[in-house]
C-alpha cells in the first residue's frame, strides 16, 4: 500500500477528519451526563454496520485515508454504542 500526500489523499484526509469528530460531542454529552437516554441505538447500530464496510472497502482499495477515517469513527461509534447500553 504506497502513501503519498497528494490532493487527493489530502482531501480524504480532512474529510475523514471532520466527518470523524463529528462524533465527538455525542460521546462527550454521553460521558458527562451519564446518560444516553435519546441516542438512538439503532441508529448507532446501523452506521456502525456502514462504516464497517467503508473500512473493509478501503482495504479492498488500499487507500489510507479510507481506512483511518473509518477505523477511528468505529472505535467512537463502538464507545458509544457501549455508553448507550450503559447508560441509556
Amino acid at each position: 500500500m504506497e502513501f503519498s500526500i497528494d490532493l487527493n489523499n489530502l482531501v480524504g484526509i480532512i474529510a475523514g477528519a471532520i466527518t470523524t469528530s463529528a462524533l465527538i460531542p455525542q460521546a462527550l454529552k454521553i460521558y458527562k451526563t451519564k446518560s444516553a437516554r435519546d441516542v438512538s441505538l439503532t441508529m448507532f447500530i446501523f452506521l456502525a454496520i456502514g462504516i464497517m464496510l467503508w473500512f473493509f472497502y478501503g482495504i479492498l482499495i488500499k487507500e489510507i485515508p479510507v481506512i483511518l477515517a473509518n477505523i477511528v469513527s468505529l472505535i467512537l461509534i463502538f464507545l458509544i454504542i457501549f455508553m448507550k447500553i450503559r447508560y441509556g
